[in-house]
């Protein structure tokens, strides 16, 4: 898990970038933020490192993402 609330842009990204790197594939791996930005952000680093957005959730605690490392 990710863990990236607290954290305003480009932070969560980054975290997020940064453990795809070192996930196998076939990896799935969630991510918390709750700077509204991520909500961009996430999908749109996902499609362009070909990761694969499961979930996408807004909850009263912010937002939280589940991605696939094919």
């Amino acid at each position: 898990m990710i863990d990236a609330r607290g954290h305003r842009c480009p932070v969560p990204t980054l975290r997020l970038r940064r453990a795809v790197e070192t996930a196998a594939s076939g990896s799935y791996l969630r991510l918390l933020a709750d700077d509204p930005m991520a909500k961009i952000d996430v999908p749109h680093l996902a499609q362009s490192l070909g990761l694969i957005v499961i979930e996408s959730l807004s909850q009263a605690g912010g937002l939280s993402f589940l991605i696939e490392k094919p």
